[in-house]
């Protein structure tokens, strides 16, 4: 994979009514250089404007469709803009921009498609329990449903090249697109690695997280969607 410059390094973030903190979050990116689009998932709050005043292209969903088809409206973009590197990343704070580029470099040092970040590779400053044992479940889930081998299967921030973005069409919501997004880097063959990367868990994503109630009904879900499809 040749060198690529950070302006074709395309970062998408999904957000909801994420107005308190996505102006923040897109200055971060910008500021590093890199391509940001956000794609206001039927806000009712001021989060594309706050988003758009940061640097961000935005695109607005006018009703809410869920994370899953949000970030499939960013990488829809990223690719018709010339993209070479899609880079997932959350409007609520919880990743670093630091992080990014041990995403993007592995792609082409790994010959990899889909750079998967790990907190638990890395580092969960202030998870709770009951979110690590849920996590740790699902990451278990995802494995024995997928076969792929990670550790945290469950992230948003992930890197591709334009052939990974390529291979994903998401469309569930919540947290049950990440388990979607795996199965599809599985059945692409296309090589996937994972790298350590922070979350930090602030009292406002955990706020907006997801309760433990709604991840057990999402695996759930899942699991009757393989047992029925």
């Amino acid at each position: 994979m040749e060198a690529v410059s950070h302006h074709q390094i395309h970062v998408v973030i999904a957000a909801y009514n994420e107005a308190a903190v996505i102006g923040r979050v897109v200055a971060g990116v910008a500021r590093a250089g890199y391509s940001v689009v956000v794609v206001d998932d039927g806000s009712l709050d001021a989060t594309a404007d706050m988003a758009r005043a940061a640097g961000a292209a935005v695109i607005r969903h006018p009703f809410n469709l869920g994370q899953g088809a949000a970030l499939q409206t960013g990488i829809e973009h990223a690719l018709a803009h010339a993209a070479e590197i899609v880079v997932t990343f959350d409007a609520d704070g919880q990743h670093r921009v630091s992080d990014i580029p041990s995403l993007t470099e592995a792609l082409a040092t790994e010959r990899a498609d889909f750079v998967l970040g790990s907190r638990f590779l890395g580092k969960a400053p202030n998870l709770p329990p009951l979110r690590r044992l849920l996590l740790r479940a699902a990451t278990l889930f995802t494995r024995l449903t997928t076969g792929l081998h990670l550790t945290d299967t469950h992230n948003g921030l992930r890197a591709m090249t334009r052939r990974g973005a390529a291979a994903i069409r998401l469309r569930q919501n919540r947290m049950a697109h990440a388990s979607e997004c795996l199965a599809q880097i599985g059945a692409s063959g296309l090589r996937y690695v994972e790298r350590p990367v922070t979350i930090e868990y602030t009292p406002y994503s955990l706020a907006k997280g997801q309760s433990l109630r709604d991840g057990v009904f999402i695996l759930l879900d899942l699991f009757a969607r393989r047992l029925y499809r």
